[in-house]
């Protein structure tokens, strides 16, 4: 996962490799007409194993190139290799994008997997690199490893999803995200208006882990609490890492973005400690961006659950149409000036025609178009004045817009009356408008 960022990053860029058009060689057949539909199997469990055998190897890329697998060292283009050498042999087009920061070049890796809707297509994708300090594997070994098994699984099970899916693999993450937003930026629009969804998978394996899910796009949401219920495995809303990680540039590209997190150098408490075991007053990974995130670094059971989590959403979200909660939406589509630096703002949202209270989990989607996101605090404001806080201003959330969808436990309100979106900019420079907002009961 990305430090805490500057509110400025300089990438000087090279061109984009060109996506090869073609199917990989043969060595995994695609999927052809007369398969059976897997997609309408249940997914797969990853072998723990195999995930494990990947990040020996990422390990030992690091002991052979001076500890480490960082942006523009030996150690992350021999990682790059070693992906793209495993997808190549299963059937993958894999394609290398190349970029440069801090002097030096960066490679993305994108591998596609044969048929499926080219206009709806499945993202999956990890960090590659580490630090310069450590090998890195947990951060992000771990996500790449089970990202990496995930794709080799759907090529085992010769799987014809309905949707085309498409795996990546980032680089540069650790020096503020270089690679997505590169590759989100050289997009062209009617690509991106294919995306059907990014999946994020950034620290999956802490040693003291939480599981976490991003609240972002709410299908992708519900399809991870879905497999975690299952597992009577509670889980937290995702806060840690939130604008840190590679589903930002997505997320502010209005791609619908999810994920999966187990937790950096936050402490887990003592009620996180009572549900997931561990330890409290820990943090959830005390090896974060240090010279010992080894092998030794990873907590095989968040490993295991997590990489099984990743196939069950790849599976389910790629098969058919996934529908959004249902529900009557209130929105205002005016826009309303954001002052910088000055005073809070607010656009009202009238609901009428309920009956008693809002919803335990209203739904407060919100598209604000900001310069520097983390200026901003935004809050939903009750009919009787009541604040309930969606965000929180950060000096290291250095990403454009606020575009997110906030799960309000809202049952004390009445549900009819004027609710009002409140945003107030706290730092000089940057400026934007509250372009929407909506409110689903």
């Amino acid at each position: 996962m990305s430090p805490a960022r500057p509110r400025s990053l300089s990438v000087a860029a090279l061109a984009v490799a060109a996506l090869l058009a073609a199917a990989a060689p043969a060595v995994q057949a695609a999927p052809t007409a007369g398969t059976a539909p897997a997609a309408l199997a249940a997914a797969p469990d990853i072998p723990l194993a195999n995930v494990k055998a990947h990040l020996t190897q990422l390990q030992s890329i690091a002991t052979a190139n001076s500890g480490n697998r960082a942006h523009g060292r030996p150690g992350y283009k021999a990682s790059v290799d070693y992906v793209k050498a495993k997808l190549d042999a299963a059937g993958y087009t894999t394609a290398l994008q190349q970029f440069t920061s801090g002097g030096a070049t960066g490679y993305n890796l994108i591998a596609d997997w044969p048929g499926g809707d080219p206009n709806q297509v499945l993202m999956a994708g990890s960090h590659l690199d580490s630090v310069t300090s450590g090998a890195g594997i947990n951060d992000n070994g771990s996500g790449s490893a089970a990202v990496l098994e995930a794709a080799l699984a759907v090529s085992r099970a010769r799987l014809a999803p309905d949707k085309h899916l498409r795996f990546a693999w980032w680089g540069a993450e650790e020096l503020g995200l270089v690679g997505s937003k590169y590759y989100v930026n050289n997009l062209a629009t009617a690509e991106r208006s294919k995306l059907a969804g990014y999946l994020n998978f950034d620290m999956i394996g802490s040693p003291n882990p939480g599981y976490f899910v991003y609240d972002d796009d709410p299908v992708i949401e519900q399809t991870f609490k879905d497999y975690y219920a299952g597992l009577s495995i509670p889980t937290e809303i995702e806060t840690e890492g939130d604008g840190r990680s590679d589903h930002a540039p997505f997320k502010n590209a209005g791609v619908p973005v999810g994920g999966l997190f187990s937790g950096a150098d936050y402490t887990k408490t003592s009620a996180q400690a009572q549900k997931w075991g561990g330890t409290a007053g820990q943090a959830f990974d005390r090896c974060y961006h240090s010279s010992c995130d080894t092998t030794a670094n990873i907590n095989d059971t968040a490993l295991d659950r997590n990489s099984d989590a990743i196939a069950h959403a790849v599976w389910t979200l790629s098969a058919g149409t996934t529908t959004p909660p249902t529900g009557t939406v209130f929105s205002n589509a005016a826009d309303v000036a954001v002052p910088d630096n000055g005073a809070a703002v607010t656009s009202p949202v009238s609901v009428t025609g309920r009956t008693g209270n809002a919803p335990s989990a209203l739904k407060v989607a919100v598209d604000i178009k900001h310069t520097y996101r983390g200026d901003l605090v935004v809050d939903l404001l009750a009919p009787d004045g009541t604040a309930y806080r969606l965000k929180n201003s950060s000096g290291s959330d250095s990403a454009d817009n606020v575009i997110a969808t906030y799960t309000v436990n809202a049952s004390s309100e009445t549900a009819n009356g004027t609710w009002k979106l409140q945003v107030r900019d706290v730092a000089a420079q940057d400026t934007g408008y509250i372009d929407s907002w909506g409110l689903t009961f």
